[in-house]
């Protein structure tokens, strides 16, 4: 799997916004050891990108 950029350019929304819950859930992945980063030679944040743009995966910002 490569990194989704199709995907990315054409997202209209908050790019700081999609790339911090790219990460965060890039971190949950590796850390939970993820069988879906194993089947992706290890790119856990191309694994974690394509399932926020595929819906796969919900995020939603904290209010502080």
């Amino acid at each position: 799997m490569i990194f989704p950029l199709e995907q990315l350019i054409r997202f209209t929304g908050n790019i700081y916004e999609i790339t911090c819950a790219a990460s965060k859930r890039a971190y949950q992945l590796s850390m939970v050891g993820d069988p879906l980063v194993d089947e992706n030679d290890g790119k856990v944040v191309s694994s974690a990108a394509s399932q926020i743009f595929d819906n796969e995966v919900q995020y939603r910002l904290e209010k502080r």
